[in-house]
């Protein structure tokens, strides 16, 4: 397949790939000041994010509840082949809201674009969502990707970040940010940016959370981008690889909250808001 045909698949995305394989080396550092039950202790010092008990439920649920609610029938774990633990949750290969679960093993860490690489036949010429295993997304953004005509990716605003989730403001401030043309499309990504491009971007600044529509041109570019520095093929890089050879990304100028469940500190706050009121968030017109 070349890159500048359209494949087969456009219209509502169904399925959905969420990016689960992480070691959890964040959550497994040690933090005194975070209020864990016993249950909670267990599942930090594993690294099993996916698995981490929120209200009674592992916090997989949430992430996943989210997707069947935009309209989702099918979803692709990417999983480390150490993945018992979190096979055992999820018995019947069915999740919450009658969602069909696969499981898609990559076998070395070898970053984002390699995992969704290994989910190339589980795809087909469907689109399909990617998204991070460690965060609960708004409705309307799912919902937006899910109908969006093509490929892109959310958007979130950057000071409505900050403000809405639970994600501090110095770690949003390291986020990718998104250059994005006068028609929305994607222009460019800016990994790790410094105060000074923080501030040249402004209030209106979009970040990327790792939240894409893709079709079946995205895993060419997945196959053919460059290591990075560290040694990982890395998503973005594979999404400007993609824009590079002909396939537009809309970006989705969207609202929060994100929640992430990436450290012990992030849980009781995580907790609070999934058990005490629904998540909600917007796009921005």
């Amino acid at each position: 397949m070349t890159l500048d045909a359209e494949p087969a698949g456009a219209g509502r995305a169904r399925r959905a790939v969420v990016l689960a394989r992480g070691a959890g080396t964040r959550m497994r550092a040690a933090d005194d000041d975070a209020p864990l039950s016993g249950e909670q202790q267990q599942a930090a010092a594993s690294g099993h994010k996916a698995l981490m008990p929120i209200g009674g439920r592992p916090f997989l649920d949430f992430v996943l509840q989210a997707l069947a609610d935009a309209g989702v029938t099918a979803v692709a774990l990417v999983v480390a082949p150490d993945h018992a633990a979190m096979r055992a949750a999820y018995p019947g290969d069915r999740g919450p809201g009658g969602l069909c679960l696969s499981w898609i093993v990559q076998r070395e860490p070898r970053g984002t674009a390699d995992a969704v690489l290994a989910a190339r036949e589980w795809a087909g010429d469907a689109p399909f969502l990617v998204m991070n295993g460690d965060n609960v997304y708004p409705a309307a953004a799912l919902n937006a990707l899910v109908a969006l005509d093509g490929p892109g990716l959310a958007g979130f605003e950057r000071d409505n970040l900050v403000a809405t989730s639970n994600i501090p403001a110095e770690r949003i401030a390291a986020f990718a940010l998104l250059e994005t043309s006068d028609d929305g499309a994607l222009g460019r990504i800016l990994e790790k940016p410094d105060a000074a491009d923080v501030t040249r971007a402004g209030a209106d600044a979009l970040v990327s959370m790792n939240l894409w529509r893709f079709d079946a041109r995205i895993f060419d570019a997945c196959r053919d981008v460059p290591a990075s520095p560290r040694g990982e093929w890395e998503l973005p890089a594979a999404a400007m690889l993609a824009r590079s050879r002909g396939v537009r990304l809309s970006v989705v100028r969207t609202l929060g909250p994100v929640l992430d469940l990436s450290r012990r500190g992030d849980v009781a706050e995580v907790t609070r808001r999934l058990t005490g009121s629904v998540t909600g968030g917007g796009t921005s017109a």
